[in-house]
């Protein structure tokens, strides 16, 4: 029997259209992650990239557990002495909702270039509004 490896021609991509009103933060990234790696495929090869692509909407009213509001630490750094930046989820969530699901999937993805790839296919935006209409985006129940 010889070992299935889907071609690029034959992968059918889709478009999902994710609502997070109302959603916990860690089990919607969860959830998009699994489609944009196309895990939820027959096909899937963790060596191809066999994912959809991923319409997130309302991302401002994503909520979290416990006190992660107040005690969750984002952390960037600028690469020069004391250039570390600390943030908590509560002011990205304020000034940048969509970082915040953004930054939750990459954690839940590969860190190497078929991750990068995947990670392109994420679209997430604030309000309900969303540029992707023309690919007719079917909404994903979870």
């Amino acid at each position: 029997m010889k070992t299935f490896v889907p071609k690029k021609d034959n992968i059918v991509r889709r478009w999902w259209l994710v609502n997070a009103e109302g959603r916990v933060l860690g089990r919607l990234a969860t959830e998009v992650a699994v489609l944009l790696r196309g895990k939820n495929k027959p096909e899937f090869s963790a060596s191809c990239d066999t994912g959809d692509f991923v319409v997130v909407i309302n991302a401002k009213k994503i909520t979290t557990t416990g006190r992660k509001t107040e005690q969750k630490v984002y952390y960037t750094h600028s690469q020069y002495p004391g250039g570390l930046k600390s943030t908590t989820l509560k002011d990205l969530l304020a000034d940048k909702p969509e970082e915040v699901i953004r930054r939750a999937v990459w954690g839940m993805i590969p860190k190497n270039k078929l991750g990068r790839q995947v990670f392109k296919k994420l679209k997430v935006y604030r309000g309900p509004s969303h540029p992707h209409d023309a690919q007719k985006p079917r909404e994903y129940q979870f």
